[in-house]
């Protein structure tokens, strides 16, 4: 058992708790517990709290870490960058967000990063990082910190992601696909708190997943597990920006759904949304929701058509994963209710009675702030050793 581990990923999860407390829930011997805990205060990882309450006999002692612990999480998407800065029980100190084009290259967004997490210390939000994790959207190589062909994100090919900020920063960077830091932050804190056999699916610019399986990120031998927005729903179709036609996200996502929009607009199919392209020169998923929710029948078919696709190659990922929940993220997910709903019904329509028999299918509770919240988990358990 790795005891510091636990113990420091017990007092992130649940505040300040009595070395009885720990003992109790670690069940290891009490003098190694002592032990390990003088080597964490001499680390400034944690620090003595004053007496606990009094369970009879002698008071025990509270521990809590260090109120001086900070990690830095960063959600980059392909038009954004979040950033948040968190103490040691991942409780946000500050943030930041911006927007931002991801096809400009690493160097740039990766420098900006950099020039806003300094900007961030020296307001005092932080003295020193105890390290970074980061979400990429596109495909990673976990174990090297590295994206890898990833289809949106020209130019960054294998760019040390890891390195160049471990360098800059002075501290361990963590680097992963930004649908499994999602499926963590939601995990971690959202609606799918303790869900042993998680399926988080994020609708935005593109289309991916992130799989948890008794509690653990199944990445797959090379990091690219889950990435479904690839998944063939077509054999002749749209050619999608990985270079294959007929792609479920050549279908459906930010910038198809803007460009079938277009369409309809375009060719009389949608007065509202035509009125709205005259008005701003473009349309976004956000002018299909209003339209939507204001009845625009085109609009209303453009997120049923997509919602059915979404759930044709879920329904797929149920009887072959058969997770205990499904999770709806990312930007599209503010296509609301009329989305979800055509996507439980061709879940629950074309999946076996025993997978979905128990299966709820919801949307995110974190919304936007599952991204940091799932890479400031992944930063603390690099610093606290986890596995």
């Amino acid at each position: 058992m790795n005891v510091p581990y636990r113990v420091l990923s017990l007092l992130r999860d649940n505040g300040p708790l009595s070395r009885a407390q720990l003992a109790d829930r670690l069940e290891v011997p009490r003098p190694r517990l002592l032990a390990e805990l003088d080597r964490l205060v001499a680390t400034g990882k944690v620090l003595d709290a004053g007496p606990a309450a009094s369970r009879g006999g002698r008071r025990s002692t509270l521990v809590r870490l260090d109120p001086g612990l900070r990690f830095a999480a960063v959600d980059l998407g392909a038009s954004s960058i979040d950033i948040e800065i968190t103490n040691g029980g991942l409780d946000p100190v500050a943030s930041y967000s911006e927007t931002a084009d991801i096809r400009s290259g690493p160097v740039g967004i990766l420098g900006r990063v950099s020039e806003l997490l300094h900007k961030l210390g020296a307001k005092g939000h932080y003295t020193r990082l105890d390290a970074i994790g980061i979400g990429l959207p596109g495909p990673v190589s976990f174990r090297d910190g590295v994206p890898v062909s990833p289809p949106i994100m020209v130019g960054w090919n294998r760019y040390p992601v890891r390195d160049t900020l471990a360098r800059e920063h002075d501290c361990p960077v963590v680097v992963d696909n930004d649908v499994n830091v999602m499926a963590l932050g939601e995990r971690h804190s959202g609606v799918a708190r303790s869900v042993e056999h998680l399926l988080f699916v994020k609708i935005g610019s593109g289309i991916g997943s992130g799989m948890q399986h008794h509690g653990r990120i199944y990445r797959g031998a090379e990091g690219c597990a889950g990435d479904i927005g690839h998944i063939q729903v077509e054999t002749e179709g749209p050619v999608c920006t990985c270079g294959n036609t007929g792609c479920l996200e050549a279908y459906f996502g930010g910038a198809s759904l803007a460009r079938d929009a277009t369409a309809a607009a375009l060719t009389g199919r949608s007065p509202a949304l035509a009125a709205r392209l005259a008005e701003r020169g473009a349309l976004t998923a956000v002018d299909v929701a209003e339209c939507a929710t204001g009845g625009d029948t085109a609009a209303i078919g453009l997120i049923r058509t997509g919602g059915q696709r979404v759930g044709q190659v879920l329904a797929t990922l149920v009887s072959f994963m058969n997770p205990s929940m499904i999770v709806i993220g990312g930007g599209l997910a503010g296509l609301g209710y009329l989305l979800l709903a055509e996507i439980r019904s061709v879940v629950y329509k074309r999946s076996l009675p025993l997978a979905t028999g128990n299966l709820p299918i919801v949307m995110s509770e974190l919304g936007p702030r599952a991204g940091v919240v799932g890479a400031a988990l992944l930063a603390s358990e690099l610093a606290y050793g986890g596995e």
